[in-house]
């Protein structure tokens, strides 16, 4: 029998369920289908003042699908405050073949060439499904994260999963809603084709910010 592949992967995302692991050395893997989820509504993300500032200066050289591997292993690394991931080898053989695929994508941030922060996710007709980030510079994450929107907005999007909000995606906008929304944000934004990359790889911190903030 045909095990669980990218392609049962994809039809999960399309219902609405997305995968776990308990722990990074925890071979299982289970599918989640929550009562609430945590989305960020993309004309009304929040980037703060000091943000923008930040993604202004190009304080990092800002790419797409550059090293996705490099990304995804970062995500699945412990660190303060997160001292076990979700994240095990599983789900990293399955997002690697999603990306292989062209449906898994990553964005990266760069200092002087080394990888300080990124996060990758899965985009499916305009639904992208964020999956995780990390940072190893300060505000390295943040400016990925508004590379995303503006890379979103461009291509089309009309939905960003976050899977569950915290306080921290709170701060960007993000918002919880009941499953059966959710189910109906998903099945309006899988209708429709959106195009990750309607950006060129890599763009000026201005023009992300042109683009997060321009008129839909």
């Amino acid at each position: 029998m045909r095990g669980f592949g990218a392609e049962e992967l994809l039809n999960c995302y399309a219902r609405g369920v997305f995968p776990m692991a308990e722990g990074r050395d925890d071979p299982r893997i289970y599918l989640l289908d929550p009562d609430e989820r945590g989305i960020i509504p993309l004309d009304d993300f929040h980037a703060s003042r000091s943000l923008r500032k930040t993604v202004r200066q190009n304080a990092f050289q800002v790419t797409v699908d550059h090293d996705f591997t490099a990304v995804v292993a970062a995500c699945a690394q412990p660190a303060r405050g997160r001292e076990e991931t979700w994240i095990n080898d599983g789900i990293i053989g399955l997002y690697s073949d999603l990306h292989s695929a062209g449906y898994a994508h990553s964005i990266e941030c760069w200092s002087a060439g080394e990888l300080v922060g990124g996060l990758y996710g899965v985009s499916l007709g305009a639904a992208f499904f964020g999956e995780s980030m990390f940072s190893r510079r300060r505000d390295a994450s943040k400016v990925a994260l508004v590379h995303l929107i503006a890379r979103l907005r461009a291509g089309g999007y009309s939905l960003l999963d976050t899977q569950f909000t915290t306080e921290h995606l709170e701060s960007f906008g993000a918002i919880t809603i009941e499953r059966s929304n959710y189910r109906e944000r998903l099945s309006d934004a899988l209708i429709f084709e959106a195009d990750f990359k309607a950006l060129p790889d890599e763009i000026s911190g201005d023009q992300a910010l042109q683009s997060i903030t321009q008129t839909s």
